[in-house]
């Protein structure tokens, strides 16, 4: 039960900070408290935890421009972010995670300013059909996060610039560009502010909560930490992952998300493997690696291997068996 909620916000735009002070804030939430944390990041491509990078962003015009590309800790898909977004955090131990409460403070946030929002699809908040805000899921050691960002005034020709977004999801969508999916505030209501939505999420967080919002003590966090964690989301391994010579790819796409898997085979047997998605449960995408290496290469092996993924839902299930369903119909030896 939350006793207790805090407001955390940073004037910082440098995005390897932001996500460092997300990832300590992560740890130093206790039980019964909520933080939300609120920032921005300027010129800024964000992958998910499980994304490649090159195929995800047009990385020579982004670093041309000046602009950074940052892996986050969720999983999902690439968003782009400038000073017309605003971007939220909530955090709780895992025993006081309520993703539909969270989302209840993001829509009346909007609600509050004279623009009516929903929640749709799988993690999307949208107004008149179209995209204002998307969502991403985190947990760890009983420890979650629910973060995303709320598009307020971007510029959406570096959105649609920086971005290179398959054409197989954006048909899924309906759209023949990500341009068309999403929508800004001041589409809505013409001259809206980043400060204005901060207002409205904060007074929105109190009345969800029943509760008056503090600001989070800055004692709590350790500077040392804070450096270190900075310096691994700068890191080029942390964004950029490692490229494998591979000799075989799948993809495909499913209404949880796209996967890619790059095989590289030798003697029959598999001795590397890259998994890429923007599903949202990220720790099934990054555990496939380490079950199919090793495996012979073909169909019923890999199939068999992925079958040991735990499925502790129903959304785990299906991706276990569709990922099942791809390697038997598209893997030959």
């Amino acid at each position: 039960m939350i006793e207790r909620i805090y407001l955390d916000e940073t004037g910082n735009t440098l995005p390897y900070r932001n996500l460092a002070r997300e990832a300590c804030l992560l740890e130093a939430v206790g039980v019964g408290e909520c933080i939300l944390y609120l920032w921005q990041n300027q010129r800024t491509v964000v992958i998910g935890r499980n994304q490649n990078a090159w195929k995800e962003c047009r990385m020579e015009q982004l670093e041309a421009d000046g602009g950074h590309l940052v892996r986050r800790l969720s999983g999902g898909g690439a968003v782009y972010h400038d000073l017309g977004n605003l971007n939220f955090t909530f955090l709780v131990r895992e025993e006081d995670y309520d993703v539909s409460r969270q989302l209840e403070v993001l829509v009346g946030a909007v609600n509050r300013l004279g623009i009516h929002a929903e929640k749709t699809g799988r993690n999307d908040v949208t107004v008149d059909g179209r995209k204002i805000s998307g969502n991403a899921f985190y947990r760890a050691d009983g420890h979650c996060y629910h973060h995303g960002t709320i598009l307020i005034d971007v510029d959406k020709a570096s959105l649609s610039a920086y971005l290179n977004v398959s054409a197989a999801k954006l048909r899924s969508k309906g759209v023949d560009s990500v341009k068309a999916r999403v929508a800004n505030l001041t589409d809505f209501r013409p001259g809206v502010t980043v400060e204005q939505v901060r207002q409205a999420l904060a007074g929105a967080f109190g009345e969800v909560y029943g509760l008056s919002p503090e600001r989070f003590p800055e004692e709590r966090l350790d500077r040392a930490v804070l450096s270190r964690q900075e310096e691994t989301f700068r890191s080029w391994d942390w964004r950029f992952g490692r490229k494998i010579p591979f000799t075989s790819e799948l993809s495909e796409r499913y209404d949880w998300g796209e996967v890619c898997l790059q095989f590289a085979v030798n003697g029959g047997i598999v001795t590397d493997v890259q998994a890429y998605s923007d599903a949202m449960d990220q720790e099934l995408v990054a555990a496939l690696p380490g079950l199919l290496k090793g495996c012979r290469y073909g169909g019923a092996p890999l199939a068999e291997a992925v079958g040991q993924l735990p499925q502790p839902d129903s959304g785990a299930e299906r991706m276990v068996q569709d990922l099942q369903r791809l390697l038997v119909e598209r893997c030959t030896g």
